[in-house]
């Protein structure tokens, strides 16, 4: 049975970059620089003294009973964060063959997300899961206790079991980014783990769900989880092959060069698409490569993170 190696994920959280500067910058920084302010949250009124700043009086207050209140304010310095992981058939790809033990979308997703999880507990900083296929599995709201951090982990270790290929469950990431945007009630860093392979066909929906993200106020960061080497390039032998799409079981016969050419051209078009709107509505854009590994996609965005505050 596959599980999430924990003694793995200790020693990345143990390295020098996550002990000092990821806990001392990345997560400092975003407490001080795009969350600045943000969990400030109304706690009461108190009559103004004369000579204070006017900057809080309530106005409003003031217009129904011709008295001076300043708005007192209570500042939360907690971070929260909401992972979104994609858990349709196509982020199971590739499937192990006997030969092939290399690591798959969903296992890759599930390490990044368990190592992000570990960042956010030692900074006792709150953190939720939400995972979405057709529709929303399951949505696991923020919070900071080693129970919920212990859930979490559990959570990720189930989505990494053996898959079954006779299962067949698409992408509906319209409906679920819309539903998660609405569960999130604070203002939120919001991570999500997806391949997007649903928006090609409806890439319009798709970017306002992202934009329902943004507008709710949340800083989104996109990691599109691909296997660069054959979901981008199209590497494979010119040989016949039996190509199988895992959300819909529909197959295909073919040599690869037939449609090497225009495949290569639709997702150089796509990926461009969606590096574009990703940018205009301001969301972070990563692409993570599994092929490279989750040490190597998320150690180096962290610290572009770090250089950045």
């Amino acid at each position: 049975m596959n599980t999430i190696n924990h003694q793995t994920l200790q020693h990345f959280t143990h390295l020098e970059l996550l002990a000092k500067q990821v806990v001392e910058g990345f997560i400092t920084g975003l407490h001080k620089s795009p969350f600045h302010g943000f969990s400030v949250e109304f706690a009461e009124h108190r009559l103004y003294n004369t000579g204070e700043s006017t900057r809080h009086i309530d106005w409003k207050l003031f217009g129904r009973t011709d008295k001076y209140f300043v708005k007192r304010f209570e500042e939360e310095t907690n971070l929260r964060c909401q992972i979104i992981i994609d858990n349709s058939s196509s982020m199971y790809f590739p499937l192990p063959d006997g030969k092939n033990s290399k690591q798959n979308k969903i296992t890759f997703s599930a390490y990044c997300a368990a190592a992000i999880i570990a960042l956010m507990k030692t900074q006792r900083d709150a953190v939720g899961l939400s995972v979405f296929s057709e529709k929303v599995e399951s949505h696991t709201p923020a919070k900071s206790s080693t129970l919920h951090h212990k859930l979490l982990y559990h959570q990720l270790d189930e989505l990494i079991q053996p898959f079954d290929v006779k299962v067949h469950k698409k992408t509906s990431a319209v409906i679920a980014l819309h539903e998660i945007a609405e569960a999130i009630h604070k203002r939120s860093l919001v991570i999500i783990f997806s391949d997007m392979m649903d928006s090609q066909s409806n890439s319009e929906e798709v970017f306002s769900a992202l934009q329902h993200l943004k507008h709710n106020k949340h800083e989104v960061i996109l990691f599109h989880v691909v296997d660069k080497q054959k979901e981008l390039d199209f590497e494979f032998d010119n040989r016949p092959y039996r190509f199988v799409d895992m959300e819909t079981g529909e197959e295909v016969k073919l040599h690869p060069n037939q449609i090497k050419e225009n495949y290569l051209k639709q997702m150089s078009e796509y990926k461009t698409e969606l590096m574009l709107k990703c940018g205009q509505f301001k969301i972070d854009f990563v692409e993570a490569d599994i092929n490279l590994g989750f040490e190597q996609v998320l150690m180096p965005y962290l610290l572009k993170r770090t250089r950045m505050m």
